[in-house]
């Protein structure tokens, strides 16, 4: 069974995966299937590894959303045609970076950067 550090190193990870297209704006975003799907895979792999946590490590860091992370990839993985792409774009763009710094900074009071 992996451990929280195995799963918050997949979370950066999957972070990096879509960071590599967010680069190129909303606009390759919007036109390209290909990168949507990208994306799509990657925040299910987040919001699976934040699933899998262990609670007293999700209790600790209440700042982080947790559940809406979870709940995200439960529309991704259960409701794929009612995806909202732009609030996938604003995920990506505004939410990713901010969570990518908590992952870290618990990555590192783990010991595990």
């Amino acid at each position: 069974m992996r451990d929280d550090g195995e799963r918050l190193r997949d979370i950066i990870a999957a972070i990096e995966h879509i960071d590599k297209y967010a680069v190129q704006g909303p606009v390759a975003f919007q036109a390209d299937e290909l990168i949507q799907a990208w994306f799509l895979r990657h925040l299910q792999i987040i919001g699976e590894a934040c699933r899998s946590l262990s609670n007293s490590l999700k209790n600790s860091h209440p700042a982080i959303p947790w559940a809406k992370i979870i709940g995200m990839r439960h529309i991704l993985v259960h409701d794929y045609f009612d995806i909202d792409l732009p609030l996938v774009w604003n995920v990506v763009d505004r939410e990713l970076p901010k969570l990518k710094k908590q992952v870290t900074a618990i990555l590192n009071e783990l010991g595990e950067s």
